[in-house]
């Protein structure tokens, strides 16, 4: 840690408790907007394209791993890729349905 580091907390003790309350607002709502996302996550990586590429990458490995690498030289394999992927999107779809039927019963 560094010294001058040490030395703002220290300094921050001493203020008073609008003034943090202040300062953690305004973190809050830079937290919130669109650029502190952007600066997480860079546009490369944001959208649900990279999201399905993602959990299409996830099934191949897990085919191959379950089957072994000579899965990948099916013919059919691409459309059993397909496949799961779309049974995994309709469960969770179901999933998040019924929390929601869930949460409007209560």
């Amino acid at each position: 840690m560094d010294f001058k580091n040490l030395k703002f907390v220290k300094s921050i003790k001493n203020l008073s408790p609008k003034l943090k309350w202040f300062m953690f607002k305004s973190i809050q709502d830079y937290k919130i907007g669109s650029k502190y996302i952007d600066y997480l996550i860079p546009d490369e990586n944001k959208g649900i394209h990279k999201d399905n590429e993602r959990l299409e990458k996830m099934v191949e490995e897990t085919l191959v791993k379950e089957f072994g690498p000579k899965v990948k030289d099916m013919k059919s394999y691409n459309l059993l890729v397909d496949a799961v992927v779309h049974n995994l999107k309709k469960k969770q779809l179901k999933a998040l349905n019924d929390d929601d039927i869930q949460e409007e019963e209560i």
